[in-house]
């Protein structure tokens, strides 16, 4: 297993701007970090699900089908490279308000079901970088809770640091994007070529 690409991937994708991320720091900003405990909470608990799904589901395909991993390591690597040009061209955004109803356990939870960035993160991470190497029920829960206490860490550092992240990005976003899209880039050789 590529561990360097493999960590390079989950950090990239967990912490830079997304549905959870955006949304913990919103929160955070207008009802404090206490109360947005419970919304980071159940992105956690969403996204282990989600998780879970993932490596059964594509356990599911490399047993049934198992020509279609190579296939599936091409269109990894191309999803990382797009996600890489999108980090690039990305604009800053304003983003609204959310209302306090929206930040609950529950909330959280839900969003991870319709958030297509933490859907094409779990295939892509789980088909890539785990299944070629473990397939044993215990290492798919292993990974699993590793990715979703990793995607609960990013919400949670989001929501800490919100307001110096977004100093940052907004300050040094150009420069921040051109180095994370380096970085997905330099993951989706390594998982063509290793």
């Amino acid at each position: 297993m590529p561990i360097l690409s493999f960590l390079l991937y989950v950090i990239i994708s967990s912490f830079t701007p997304g549905p959870n991320n955006i949304m913990a720091m919103l929160f955070a900003n207008k009802s404090g970090f206490k109360k947005t405990l419970k919304f980071c909470l159940g992105v956690g608990a969403g996204f282990f699900v989600i998780m879970i799904l993932s490596s059964y589901f594509n356990l599911l395909l490399k047993n049934f089908i198992p020509k279609i991993e190579f296939a599936m390591t091409i269109l990894a690597a191309v999803y990382m490279v797009y996600l890489a040009i999108k980090i690039v061209m990305s604009k800053n955004q304003d983003q609204k308000d959310e209302d306090d109803k929206y930040n609950s356990f529950y909330s959280g939870m839900l969003l991870q079901f319709v958030n297509p960035k933490g859907i094409l993160y779990g295939i892509t991470a789980i088909s890539t970088f785990i299944l070629p190497y473990h397939s044993s029920n215990f290492s798919l829960l292993s990974f699993s809770i590793f990715l979703a206490f990793v995607g609960f860490l990013s919400t949670m550092c989001w929501s800490m640091f919100g307001s110096l992240f977004q100093m940052f990005l907004t300050k040094y976003r150009s420069q921040f994007n051109l180095i994370m899209a380096l970085l997905l880039v330099y993951s989706a050789v390594t998982i063509l070529i290793g």
